[in-house]
């Protein structure tokens, strides 16, 4: 790999998809870390740091976390999510992590996640996230792509 993928993979890992240390405070070094931080709720600033990643609007990440969007915004305001809509975050940040690897380029990656796909039924696999099982369905998709299936 070049040298820019190696310095910029850290900055797409679910920590840095979320803002990093500057907004998550600690860093998470396991799967296990990751349920306090969850049910202490993570600082609205992730929700900024995944939309500007995404390159999407407020209204647009609001759909793909399934959190209305008059929610979003106040707890904006409060400066802290929910455990539920920091669970929800951290699914997406996890997927959008996922797909950067599989695609080894992150606008690669965000154009797979933003357009329609049959191996989804024809959805956007964004859409699907919203619901654990729509998640799971993209990482399924996303662990056949790599695997040569969907080649």
């Amino acid at each position: 790999m070049s040298t820019t993928s190696a310095i910029s993979q850290p900055a797409l890992s679910i920590e840095g998809l979320l803002g990093g240390r500057r907004v998550l405070q600690v860093k998470q070094r396991t799967a296990l870390d990751w349920v306090s931080v969850i049910r202490q709720g993570l600082s609205s600033a992730a929700v900024d740091s995944l939309a500007k990643t995404l390159r999407v609007t407020q209204s647009e990440l609001a759909v793909a976390l399934g959190i209305p969007e008059r929610t979003l915004a106040r707890r904006k305001k409060e400066g802290t999510l929910n455990s539920e809509e920091s669970a929800k975050l951290v699914r997406l940040a996890r997927v959008v992590g996922r797909a950067r690897e599989t695609f080894e380029d992150l606008d690669t990656a965000l154009d797979w996640l933003k357009s329609p796909n049959a191996a989804l039924s024809g959805a956007t696999p964004l859409s699907l996230l919203d619901t654990d099982i729509g998640a799971e369905s993209v990482m399924e998709t996303l662990g056949r792509i790599e695997h040569g299936v969907f080649a």
